[in-house]
């Protein structure tokens, strides 16, 4: 049985630790915890789900109904909001067509940015400030505040969808088996850290994270309405060069640099001095490691995309989920929209 965590902190915030003692401080905690696991397999899993795992019935038939919910919700404001809208602005076919899938994402992540933008600053959550927090105080079992719940159920029930979407409503890219494994990382980590309690550090991860998708879906919208009705807009493309260059240097701070800062050092190294035994310590780390490299995998197309725009080969840009133009596919037959793939930059989502 685990232990509680500790009742509270040092008397102020750790100070956010470098690169190398990220490593240092993380691998010898890795370290210390693989030899201390004496009993260690699939016994000792078995019993951490049967004592620690908290999710009820009702729990996840509300994730499922959610899910189902974001999926009528998305179909109906694709027919009878977006497209109408991209018709009566006369963009042009191509970019009509992925119109839609950026809109609905750019409103759902803005939202869930905004609201765990909130969480963090507008409360007294101190997680932000002081990432090891996310472990002062936990208990197996302890209560979920309900505004956190909320958040979860809303993040979890849209990646259940998305999961569904990449397969059946989105456009099918170079990079979508990728997205797939990282939608399915990423619910996953929602129901498992909901289940065993590290919602705290939960919140920290999805804020890290959403605001890169709310930039770029931004940027990608700005790149279809600037060529509209036969003209070309001004305000738009500036909108989108300023949008793809914030989103580029937002993905390196939020998800490359704060994110193994904050949130790794806390579940590596801090959460085993809080709670000396903590449950499914490998598990969620190897998760958040595997978050961490699809990160980085994105961000060399990020970086290959610069390259581009500085050797003279990119000029303008076209559309931020592609950037090689001669490998573009076609939309697989019968999705409920059907963006086309004439664009020049890659998907860089997380």
């Amino acid at each position: 049985m685990a232990a509680a965590g500790t009742a509270a902190g040092p008397a102020g915030p750790e100070p956010m630790p470098s690169y190398a003692q990220l490593v240092q401080r993380g691998w010898g905690s890795a370290l210390a915890a693989a030899r201390g696991c004496a009993d260690c397999g699939w016994g000792l899993a078995r019993r951490g789900l049967a004592e620690h795992a908290h999710l009820a019935p009702p729990e996840l038939l509300l994730l499922a109904l959610g899910a189902l919910g974001w999926t009528a919700l998305r179909s109906a404001a694709t027919a009878r909001l977006f497209r109408p809208l991209a018709k009566r602005c006369r963009l042009q076919p191509r970019d009509a067509a992925k119109m839609p899938e950026s809109a609905w994402k750019f409103l759902f992540y803005l939202g869930a940015w905004s609201y765990s933008a909130y969480l963090l600053f507008g409360t007294d959550y101190p997680f932000f400030h002081d990432p090891p927090s996310v472990f002062y105080d936990w208990m197996p079992g302890m209560a979920v505040p309900r505004d956190i719940a909320a958040a979860y159920l809303l993040q979890g029930s849209f990646y259940g969808h998305s999961i569904y979407a990449t397969l059946y409503m989105d456009a099918w890219r170079k990079d979508s088996v990728v997205m797939l494994i990282h939608h399915v990382v990423t619910l996953v980590l929602i129901v498992s850290s909901y289940a065993f309690r590290y919602h705290n550090v939960g919140i920290l991860v999805l804020f890290l994270h959403d605001i890169s998708d709310v930039q770029l879906e931004f940027t990608k919208l700005n790149v279809y309405f600037k060529s509209r009705g036969g003209s070309h807009h001004r305000l738009h493309a500036l909108a989108a060069d300023l949008g793809c260059l914030s989103f580029s240097v937002s993905w390196f701070w939020f998800r490359l640099y704060w994110f193994p800062l904050k949130v790794l050092y806390a579940t590596c190294h801090c959460s085993l001095r809080s709670v000396p035994d903590i449950p499914f310590y490998f598990f969620f780390n190897a998760l958040l490691l595997l978050l961490t490299l699809m990160n980085l995998y994105w961000f060399l197309y990020i970086v290959a995309f610069a390259a581009k725009v500085l050797t003279g080969q990119v000029r303008e840009l076209k559309d931020v989920r592609e950037y090689d133009a001669a490998e573009a596919q076609s939309p697989k037959p019968g999705k409920a929209e059907k963006p086309l793939r004439n664009g020049l930059l890659k998907d860089k989502r997380f």
